[in-house]
């Protein structure tokens, strides 16, 4: 358009650009439904993890204003819950909500699974909270935080044209620490039997921090009613040994019978650096495997604790990794399933976020199912400080969308290692995996 047209001028039309969320300060100061701005959590979110904070922010508001939580005493005595009492569920109406269904869409028609993680992390996230609150008017709230994940599998794809279901509840509470588990259910197309509906189970661990002086706090008793719940109680505290047990022990070194493997796997590296022209077709160095991803952690993306939600991490290493899949496989991957997350420190808004990806290893022995897993770390960068930490390491299994494309000659490599310490961390995710 010419500006300089005085005519364009008059027949231009503007087009206005509004904001899809209320704001928390143009309701009146007076009003009991003003939220203060810690309990506004950023804009980024999906429509479910907005509805879920928002029922989760009004159980705070409920417990205190967040102006006075210096001078408010914690909780003195502990309650004794069920797990019916905070058992939550959410309903995605894809077969009637287009808005929705498109939201969650992905480009093959089926649900985006990165938008998924987020909302199990606040699912999981508002339940801890139901457990935790204590329903008294002086008293200040607990800090829950993700503290780990534990390995979800995806037992079948989930459709975006069903109606899909996430439900939960917590399974156990030591004295800091929560366990949820959820599961994804969708009727299954043929019409099989309602237990084959359950698409995935997670669990999630929940720890609780003092709000004013960050360190660990106890949190409300778990009773178990029926026989259900209480054989979750007792996997769920098996698994809590497990994971102790694993925390305790030291990195092993490699016995003899895996110094060879190590060699071995070198061996064929090192043709790949010093003799590229007669290395293997069928194999790849892992470091050409690799992708990055950086990202400086905005305003939008915080909780309702001021910090950058795990399930914004989850989602964005989910991406990356399927991404890198894509790149290796050389068509559409389909995903199988995530292994254990541990968050190991805090991301905060305005933390330089580095995500590193590649290929560990593939597993062709099934032509019809090729298994591609891949490592993404995630490191919390300080430039002025020189100084880079990891935040996060996630594994995810990857197989492709279309086997039958290996059968028209397409080819999946092997992974190789070029140092000692790849062939280490191959090896080490390998034996992981088969444990």
């Amino acid at each position: 358009m010419d500006s300089s047209n005085p005519s364009s001028k008059e027949t231009e039309q503007a087009i206005p650009v509004v904001s899809t969320l209320a704001s928390p300060f143009e309701v009146d100061a007076s009003s009991s439904i003003r939220k203060p701005l810690s309990l506004w959590p950023g804009t980024y979110h999906s429509p479910v993890t907005n509805a879920l904070w928002e029922a989760r922010s009004s159980i705070f508001e409920k417990l205190l204003d967040p102006n006075s939580v210096d001078n408010a005493p914690p909780q003195s005595e502990l309650l004794t819950k069920t797990p019916s009492q905070s058992r939550t569920s959410i309903l995605y109406n894809f077969s009637s909500d287009y808005i929705l269904r498109e939201q969650y869409r992905d480009p093959w028609n089926g649900v985006r699974i990165g938008k998924l993680l987020e909302d199990l992390d606040a699912l999981a996230g508002t339940i801890s909270v139901k457990h935790c609150s204590d329903d008294a008017s002086m008293t200040r709230p607990l800090l829950l935080v993700t503290a780990s994940v534990d390995k979800m599998v995806l037992r079948r794809p989930l459709r975006v044209d069903t109606d899909l279901k996430i439900a939960g509840a917590v399974t156990w509470v030591g004295r800091s620490s929560i366990e949820i588990q959820l599961e994804v259910t969708q009727p299954p197309q043929d019409g099989s039997h309602a237990s084959d509906a359950i698409a995935l189970t997670a669990n999630f661990t929940f720890v609780a921090r003092d709000s004013k002086t960050g360190k660990s706090a106890p949190v409300n008793r778990l009773l178990p009613e029926s026989e259900q719940e209480k054989i979750l109680w007792e996997e769920a505290e098996a698994r809590d040994k497990l994971r102790k047990r694993k925390r305790g022990e030291r990195k092993r070194e490699f016995e003899n019978g895996e110094v060879e493997r190590l060699k071995a796997l070198l061996a064929e590296g090192r043709i790949f650096c010093d003799m590229p022209a007669l290395a293997d077709r069928d194999s790849i160095l892992l470091r050409d495997t690799c992708l990055e991803y950086s990202l400086i952690c905005q305003p939008q993306q915080r909780n309702i604790h001021g910090r950058i939600f795990g399930g914004f991490l989850m989602h964005r290493a989910f991406e990356l990794a399927y991404s890198t899949a894509y790149a290796f496989a050389g068509m559409v991957p389909c995903f199988l399933e995530v292994d254990h997350v541990d968050f190991l420190r805090p991301v905060d808004v305005g933390d330089f976020l580095r995500f590193k990806s590649c290929v560990l290893y593939t597993e062709l022995d099934n032509p019809q199912q090729p298994l591609i897993n891949i490592e993404v770390v995630a490191h919390v960068t300080r430039p002025e400080l020189r100084r880079s930490e990891v935040s996060n390491t996630f594994y995810f299994t990857f197989s492709v969308r279309n086997p039958e494309a290996m059968k028209n000659g397409l080819n999946i490599r092997s992974v190789v290692p070029a140092t000692e310490e790849e062939a280490r961390r191959i090896l080490e995710r390998m034996d992981a995996d088969k444990s």
